[in-house]
């Protein structure tokens, strides 16, 4: 059908959009809002039956591609159908694609007519009614045989509804029709999806109080898991397997991970699913991949990669597949195929907006059953909640014009001030959201939490962790090949193992140009949630003193309080620090490099951030065990940033083993270090080779794709903008010089370096005029170099034997451990 409206003049617009006229109710406008708005549209209507009129159709946005299904039966609200997402939530028996239809349909000769005379059709239906309440209604044919009517009005009232003591018995009804009579009965996919849905929820109910009863105590638990969970834990997996669908909303900190993870063993061996997807922000990816292989005995998949690379791995035949939501959209179509039979969203406040289009795709992913998990379901308007519980039951809190009108208080202006009757709302939810704060359960609790938060690098920092990376391969050959190393290549080692960690940090910490790096990122919404919507104090640890000034960026950007110590900071002032940090509410970080928290105690923080892992296990602890001390009442949260596949999950993975393979290695307490000893050499050269056997090099191709992926992400999603735009200076390619020819030729330069690194503050770096004094450009390979003059050979010498002395001591602050 040809689409004419384009050729009338504009409709126009007399019901506001913004607010509701005080002579109309509340549904009505909302009505008038989508009839006007339909007028408006220039979809493409397409008659897919019989009747010009009262028939079923395809009404195409052409903009958007999208097509719906829309059946004609009348003009009163309720008589028609519409396949969006927003006729089966809105409760008003509209929407603009019927409206469309209708308004198309009355320019039509004979068309009004039509509808003032109604239409009966031979044939009978079966359709669901959607409003307050959905309700099965039977609409009678006008040839329908009297043999069939005692049969309907047995299972249907009078009014044409499914009793409901007949809608778990409605397949009895389907079963019962005659049959070859020539009469037509539909029944619509959409009754048949509602029966299935409160069938299913029957049968999983009548399971659950065979193997489970009420008690969470269940025998059921005990080898549900390779791990003993707390009676909290276990209500709240038991809960998510009632309920099919929920909303976990424990505070931080409370297992939310282990609890779904329980949730679903639990599913699979009552129900037999065998198909579980979780959802997670990036960083989380590997967190939970981790969680699953030490806590359960399932096959796990992370989704990353190419395009069909990606496709091939939705086609294995893992039961647990791992995406983050920057995915979701791209692999919608592969989700739908693989049809998983239970989604985990993990901090799932991500889909707190309904407008970004990671929301809108998230909520198109469908599945049985489902576990969302987050500890701020509000952040800072109610409608957050409502946008969540689209996911988990869209219908749960009703259509969002009626939920924000019931709720919202607005002064003359229409300006939000506050909100009430909220106690309606936790009602309407107490069957699909369960919630504890640590105060509920602190008994429980045990002293500490410690939880790892895996990030990718970006393909900046990968360049400079593996320039370094092939200059650890080319000792540790040399070191196997010898079972030596002289004091210049330990130097060199320890130089280029740096850097690597560095890198992994953020290139900032190395060229003090560019900033690349997602951790900061990652701390800013861990800080989002744990300073800014929580009550609690977090105590924020890096080696480094450039990483602790990207920090602070962040903590300025967002107004949060907080105080900076490090070693630059004399004795006398570090207790007034410690001091605000403990009195001061508006003090909620303290932000601490290594060499300046030694002696500190930070009870009044109860979360510990390490941006970097330290190589010796004892500093590590010495970190948390400045807030995790006698005189701490809360449960201490451990949260350890660490960079995917580079060398700090690699010297974590060897850590978990062997957690003192370090210690002693490198000395830390800021002495010089002329030359390790015998067996603490080979100790040390032994780590480095387990650390580079499993290490392996990015693929460029891979992480650039990423990063192209996540650029767009973060453009078509509205995400608003960071303040930390990537530096455009690129980290330049060096080659694989000699390290001792650098040293050599560059040690003025690496002095400098030194003292910038000494330094705390930022506005010590090279100058523009000085770096082009010292630079020049080969003109064969039209590369950059250092054209450093050398001093004479005593002056060299005592400058090689101070910046041997710098690394060491820079090196030595840098023992970590995971």
């Amino acid at each position: 059908m040809k689409n004419k409206r384009a050729k009338k003049k504009p409709i126009k617009l007399s019901v506001p959009r913004t607010y509701k006229p005080d002579d109309m109710g509340l549904e009505e406008w909302q009505r008038a809002l989508r009839k006007q708005f339909g007028m408006q549209q220039r979809f493409i209507l397409k008659n897919n039956g019989e009747h010009p009129v009262f028939s079923d159709f395809s009404v195409t946005n052409p903009e958007t591609g999208k097509t719906y299904k829309v059946a004609i039966r009348g003009t009163n609200s309720g008589d028609n159908y519409c396949s969006c997402p927003d006729f089966s939530i809105n409760n008003l028996g509209t929407c603009k694609h019927i409206e469309y239809a209708l308004f198309t349909l009355m320019g039509k000769r004979g068309a009004k007519k039509a509808f003032r005379d109604a239409y009966i059709p031979p044939y009978s239906e079966i359709f669901l009614r959607y409003g307050l309440r959905r309700e099965v209604k039977f609409r009678r044919g006008s040839s329908i045989p009297s043999e069939f009517l005692g049969l309907v009005n047995k299972y249907f009232d009078a009014n044409g509804t499914l009793k409901d003591q007949h809608v778990l018995r409605f397949h009895e009804f389907l079963n019962s029709l005659p049959r070859n009579n020539g009469h037509e009965i539909r029944c619509y996919d959409d009754v048949l999806s509602y029966i299935a849905e409160l069938q299913d929820a029957a049968h999983r109910k009548k399971i659950l109080e065979l193997h489970l009863g009420k008690d969470a105590e269940s025998p059921l638990f005990k080898n549900i898991l390779k791990t003993k969970l707390y009676p909290y834990q276990r209500e709240g997996a038991l809960f998510a397997v009632k309920a099919g669908r929920c909303l976990i909303g424990d505070d931080m900190g409370l297992g939310k991970t282990i609890q779904a993870l329980a949730a679903a063993e639990i599913m699979a061996k009552l129900f037999d699913i065998q198909k579980a997807l979780i959802v997670s922000p990036t960083s989380l990816k590997y967190q939970w991949k981790s969680e699953i292989e030490k806590f359960t005995s399932r096959t796990v998949e992370v989704i990353e990669g190419f395009n069909h690379q990606r496709q091939q791995m939705y086609r294995k035949g893992s039961f647990y597949k791992l995406v983050n939501y920057e995915l979701v959209f791209r692999d919608i179509d592969f989700i739908r195929e693989w049809a998983p039979d239970l989604i985990i969203l993990d901090e799932a406040q991500r889909i707190k907006n309904w407008k970004t289009r990671t929301a809108k795709y998230i909520k198109q992913l469908e599945s049985p059953f489902a576990i969302v998990l987050t500890g701020t379901p509000i952040e800072n308007r109610i409608e957050e909640l409502h946008s969540i519980m689209e996911f988990i039951d869209r219908r749960r809190l009703g259509p969002l014009y009626r939920f924000v009108h019931n709720h919202r208080i607005t002064d003359s202006g229409g300006k939000v001030i506050g909100y009430r009757d909220l106690q309606s709302v936790r009602a309407s939810l107490k069957d699909v959201m369960i919630r504890r704060k640590k105060q509920e359960v602190l008994r429980q609790l045990p002293g500490r939490i410690d939880k790892n938060f895996f990030v990718p690098m970006t393909k900046e920092q990968w360049v400079i962790h593996d320039e370094n990376y092939e200059i650890v391969v080319k000792l540790v050959a040399k070191w196997r090949k010898y079972r030596f190393l002289s004091e210049a290549d330990h130097r060199r080692l320890q130089i280029a193992l740096n850097f690597m960690r560095m890198a992994a940090d953020n290139t900032y910490l190395v060229d003090k140009k560019t900033i690349h790096g997602p951790k900061i990122e990652e701390l800013e919404e861990l800080l989002r949630e744990v300073v800014m919507e929580g009550d609690e104090k977090a105590v924020v640890f890096s080696q480094w003193l450039r990483m602790t000034e990207l920090v602070e960026h962040i903590l300025q950007r967002n107004k949060i309080g907080y105080v900076h110590l490090n070693g630059s900071i004399p004795s006398k002032k570090r207790k007034g620090l410690m001091s605000q940090f403990r009195d001061d509410p508006g003090c909620r970080v303290f932000l601490s490099t290594d060499a300046g928290g030694v002696g500190l105690n930070l009870q009044s923080g109860s979360v510990v951030i390490n941006m970097d892992i330290p190589w010796n296990p004892a500093v590590l602890e010495q970190r948390i065990g400045r807030a995790h001390r006698l005189g701490q009442h809360r449960t201490v949260k451990v949260m350890n940033f660490i960079s995917s596949a580079s060398i700090e999950e690699k010297i974590l993975d060897l850590l978990k083993f062997k957690r003192s393979l370090f210690a002693g290695a490198l000395d830390q307490d800021g002495d010089d270090v002329v030359m390790l000893g015998e067996s603490q050499m080979k100790k040390f050269m032994q780590s480095v080779e387990a650390v580079t056997e499993t290490l392996q090099k990015s693929n460029p191709e891979i992480e650039l794709q990423k990063q192209k992926e996540e650029e767009q992400d973060i453009k078509a999603a509205d995400e608003k903008e960071r303040a930390f735009e990537e530096g455009a200076a690129a980290v330049k390619d060096t080659g694989l010089q000699s390290l001792n020819t650098l040293l050599m030729s560059g040690a003025q330069f690496l002095m400098d370096l030194s003292n910038v690194l000494s330094q705390p503050e930022t506005e010590k770096s090279l100058t523009a005029g000085r770096i082009a004094a010292i630079t020049g450009r080969d003109e064969v390979t039209g590369k950059p170099y250092l054209k450093i003059p050398l001093p004479d050979t005593d002056v060299l010498n005592n400058i090689l034997s101070t910046l041997g002395q710098l690394v060491t001591k820079t090196f030595s602050q840098h023992t970590r451990k995971p």
